[in-house]
């Protein structure tokens, strides 16, 4: 899969099938569309574009949004997208200015010239152009004027699936990372760099990573416990996460600490993917570091029998 900087560094195709939206999470609500559009472009001989906008539109026009976390950030998207065996991912810069622009213009500037689609799949609910004015109707109108087919997803095929990214990002405020993964399609992941802690896991037993997420939008799961799968250096391993303040050394900031498996390497610096799996249990404040100790040991085995 090609990845371009805007519509401008993207050459015209003659046989281009295209979808567009934001595709947060790429959820199977989303892979509904994507697996559309592929199976189209295969039948027809065609490439399979894709175009989405960074940042999310909603960051840009509604200042009230600034509470908002995605789920996956651009980079994440495209890691999952590639998957599908996309031909080519199209983001466009979201502006202010950029949102202004008409339907009219969006499909004779974009789909059209910039593009060469011969084929649009889209939600049954997609709206595009200045404040959502374009609609399936008027693509479809505009369809035999331009040269292109529109290909819709009907009503009844995404009420199947009963799917949104609103409800996986409930799902993972109330810690039910089994159900989000259900919605997603995959497991939920965190991509962040490994920094200095104060070494506590180690001094009990449980040496940890700790964890810097990568970006400030992204959602991070509700605080516990959790059996994950750990991606570094190109080798996957198993472990047990934990999200929270430290209760019981009376900690204040998040951590997002990460204990890997029959692990024993420096890896401060590195880049590192989680795999969220499975909740082991909710944070709690224990009594002493004993009590914590004991119930680690507990944590281990479930998450080894969580992961196996």
């Amino acid at each position: 899969m090609k990845v371009y900087e805007g519509i401008e560094d993207f050459v015209k195709k003659n046989n281009a099938v295209v979808t567009s939206g934001t595709f947060d999470g790429v959820h199977v609500g989303h892979q509904k569309i994507l697996n559309s559009l592929i199976n189209i472009a295969e039948k027809s001989g065609g490439e399979t574009v894709l175009i989405t906008y960074w940042p999310h539109p909603r960051l840009v026009l509604d200042p009230a949004a600034d509470s908002i976390k995605l789920l996956t950030t651009f980079e994440e998207k495209a890691r999952v997208l590639e998957g599908f065996g996309l031909d080519h991912l199209i983001k466009i810069p979201f502006t202010k200015e950029f949102s202004r622009t008409s339907s009219s213009d969006f499909i004779k500037n974009i789909l059209v010239d910039g593009i060469g689609t011969r084929t649009l799949v889209i939600g049954y609910d997609h709206k595009f152009g200045h404040n959502r004015e374009g609609s399936f109707d008027a693509l479809k109108a505009n369809a035999g004027n331009y040269g292109f087919n529109v290909h819709e997803i009907s009503r009844q095929d995404v009420k199947n699936v009963g799917v949104s990214s609103s409800k996986i990002r409930k799902s993972l405020s109330n810690v039910d990372i089994h159900i989000s993964n259900q919605f997603l399609g995959w497991e939920y992941c965190l991509n962040g760099t490994v920094v200095r802690g104060d070494q506590l896991g180690r001094k009990i037993g449980f040496p940890t990573a700790n964890i810097k997420i990568s970006s400030a939008l992204k959602l991070i799961p509700a605080g516990g416990s959790y059996a994950v799968r750990i991606v570094h250096g190109g080798k996957l391993y198993q472990g047990m996460l934990n999200i929270g303040t430290r209760p019981t050394v009376n900690g204040t900031g998040q951590t997002i600490e990460v204990n890997i498996f029959d692990f024993d390497k420096q890896i401060y610096g590195d880049d590192i993917r989680i795999k969220m799996v499975r909740l082991i249990r909710k944070e709690n404040k224990f009594e002493s570091l004993e009590s914590l100790k004991e119930q680690l040991v507990l944590d281990r085995e479930l998450a080894k029998k969580m992961l196996s």
